[in-house]
């Protein structure tokens, strides 16, 4: 049975070396994009290369948009057995105006993607995820989100203050011990993984440049993750290097 995943954020970047790798690998994947040409054209390049890749409209921000895309693979697939929460937003590192360490409305705008948005997804898909006979959630996080890492002035991510960034994967890394936890009796395993540094768009033109890892390098770990074995660990924290701290 071809398992069928579904990446949030994948029309570009990381989450769509994410869907790649895991159509490399035989699996079915499901491209979602807030924007649907966005998605069906990278569900194309995709599917050029010879994977079974799908385009699905996807905004995680609207309660409307991620119940659709629920249905419309509930009614086509009639299960789901990958999800990755890869859809995030830095709009610190993006936005001129977000100078002051504490900002309100630029906090709101990064949990409505970075937390609520994985909450709302992770909701609306656990019930196909449960048909699964071994489904997984992986959840894209950061080093940054890391409150031990935060806390150790030997970290190279130690004077990085991005606070409505880090405080978000903070408690997506949360959600994910959650979940694991109340996920625990079922065959479902929940894990957070941080990429790496990666050449993206998500920090700017100045983030391509200064990063260190290809998008196809960081995604890996994530790839990994979507693919335990039945004995695989669940509730965990990873990079590349393996074990990250809460």
């Amino acid at each position: 049975m071809t398992k069928v995943a579904l990446i949030t954020g994948a029309n570009r970047g990381l989450g769509l070396e994410i869907a790649r790798q895991l159509g490399q690998s035989g699996v079915t994947t499901l491209v979602a994009a807030r924007d649907a040409e966005r998605g069906e054209k990278a569900a194309a390049e995709l599917a050029a290369d010879g994977l079974d890749a799908h385009a699905v409209v996807l905004d995680v921000e609207s309660a409307s948009s991620v119940e659709a895309a629920a249905e419309h693979v509930r009614d086509v697939y009639g299960r789901l057995d990958i999800l990755v929460n890869n859809a995030g937003i830095l709009p610190e590192a993006t936005t001129p105006e977000a100078t002051q360490p504490l900002d309100l409305e630029l906090f709101r705008r990064t949990f409505d993607t970075n937390l609520f948005g994985a909450v709302a997804v992770t909701q609306s898909f656990l019930p196909l995820l449960r048909r699964s006979p071994a489904g997984r959630i992986v959840n894209v996080s950061t080093t940054m989100g890391s409150l031990a890492d935060q806390s150790d002035p030997s970290s190279p991510y130690y004077r990085l203050v991005v606070p409505a960034y880090q405080t978000s994967k903070a408690a997506l890394n949360g959600l994910t011990i959650a979940l694991a936890k109340t996920l625990a009796d079922t065959p479902i395993k929940v894990n957070s993984v941080c990429p790496g540094w990666v050449k993206t768009d998500l920090g700017g033109p100045a983030n391509r440049a200064a990063a260190p890892l290809h998008a196809a390098d960081a995604a890996r770990t994530a790839v990994t993750m979507a693919s335990l074995p039945d004995d695989g660990p669940t509730g965990q924290f990873v990079d590349r290097n393996g074990t990250v701290p809460w």
